[in-house]
């Protein structure tokens, strides 16, 4: 069940993770402004956030197991129409069925985690395990997209959707392991119904802490999507790298990330988790601060590939690595503080604010992108990475605690 829940975690991790590769590729190949393809994020996270808070509720009763399977087909579906259908249309359609897709799963992973461990520490070992295991997904979609775009002939070149009938094998293989498998999702379920859940949802979000977990979760995926989602369009257009360095280059962000919850998981260990996290949001605004300036003086490249790509182009997926610790472990904290009946509830109210915090940072981040520039831009989450290191200290101060 665990193999099947991180093969599926990576599956969407590509296509979750794709929409910095789609920004950059609907602007070269579809035609789509700046300005259209700003709005790309909300095409998937609107539907995660819609769906997350419509259905936690009574999923514990359809089952996480043939959620994770509903969601799995629904996206093969849209793969195979991203390879019939070249269009801009097409891949709005494409991250609308991620989104709707990834909210059965992501409520059914998280929920699931709790069905298979017995304590806190377990929890937030098969957490960790899990989420690196996505970010291995995020580092190898850039890569898998780069493969397909290094062989367009013109910018127009269709050759590139050929990645997308790798990934609906992908989701082939992972519905036929989940479906040899058996889970036992009984304790999940209470004697209450759909509507007793959903109140039960509403009542949870109204707890001081849980409030400033939602609110701590919404604002670290609006910094991780606002830098992740447009750092190819940085590297292509402040940087001039060409869209297939652009795309790679990309990945080292994923790669910082995937290292730093690695590591994070052996600091915890040692170090308490909000004296780990406050350390980790300054220093990403450090990282910032120093990345920026060198990505303004950087000169065009003399040549293709990395070795010839700027400094600049390396320092800034550094900030994965700091801020990598940061969503995990305040979703481990509040989960485990709670009974597993109660999980996909949580989960639901954590989905819903992740997802809106997703889509407010790419479509802020782009709008000011195509305003005034990429520095502006990416200076702007400065001020979200002040606010989130307020939240920490406020979880802290109302007794948020590891082992809660």
């Amino acid at each position: 069940m665990i193999l099947a829940m991180i093969l599926t975690y990576g599956i969407f991790a590509i296509l979750l993770n794709s929409v910095g590769t789609l920004i950059l590729q609907s602007q070269a190949s579809l035609g789509a402004s700046r300005a259209a393809a700003s709005v790309l994020d909300a095409y998937k996270d609107l539907p995660i956030a819609i769906v997350s808070f419509l259905v936690a509720s009574w999923l514990p009763r359809f089952g996480y197991r043939r959620a994770m399977m509903t969601g799995l087909l629904l996206v093969a579906v849209a793969c195979v129409g991203m390879l019939a259908m070249n269009t801009f249309w097409m891949v709005k359609l494409l991250l609308a069925a991620t989104g709707v897709a990834f909210a059965l799963v992501k409520v059914s992973v998280y929920s699931s985690i709790g069905l298979l461990t017995d304590d806190p520490k377990r929890h937030a070992g098969l957490t960790s395990t899990i989420e690196g295991w996505f970010m291995v997904g995020v580092l190898a979609g850039p890569w898998l997209f780069g493969a397909f775009i290094q062989r367009q002939r013109t910018p127009d070149d269709p050759v590139w959707l050929q990645a997308y009938a790798w990934l609906a094998l992908a989701c082939v293989v992972a519905i036929a392991l989940l479906a040899s498998v058996r889970l036992d999702e009984s304790r999940a379920r209470d004697e209450q119904g759909s509507l007793g859940a959903f109140a039960d949802m509403l009542r949870l979000a109204l707890r001081p802490l849980v409030a400033v977990f939602v609110i701590s979760a919404f604002l670290y995926v609006l910094i991780e999507q606002s830098i992740g989602t447009w750092l190819p369009t940085f590297n292509a257009d402040i940087l001039h790298l060409s869209t297939a360095t652009s795309v790679e280059m990309a990945s080292l962000f994923a790669a910082f990330t995937a290292l730093g919850r690695l590591t994070a998981g052996q600091l915890l260990r040692r170090v308490p988790w909000h004296v780990l996290l406050s350390t980790c949001v300054v220093a990403t605004a450090l990282v910032m601060l120093i990345a920026l300036p060198m990505a303004a003086g950087a000169p065009a490249p003399a040549g293709e590939g990395w070795r010839h790509a700027p400094l600049a182009a390396f320092a800034l997926p550094v900030t994965g690595f700091f801020l990598a610790p940061i969503y995990p472990t305040i979703n481990s904290v509040v989960l485990s503080a709670l009974p597993k009946a109660r999980h996909a509830a949580m989960t639901g109210l954590i989905v819903v604010f992740s997802a809106l915090g997703g889509t407010t940072g790419s479509f802020v981040t782009g709008q000011v992108f195509a305003g005034t520039g990429g520095q502006s831009a990416f200076q702007l989450t400065l001020l979200p990475m002040a606010l989130l290191l307020a939240g920490i200290l406020w979880l802290k101060a109302l007794g948020g605690s590891r082992d809660a």
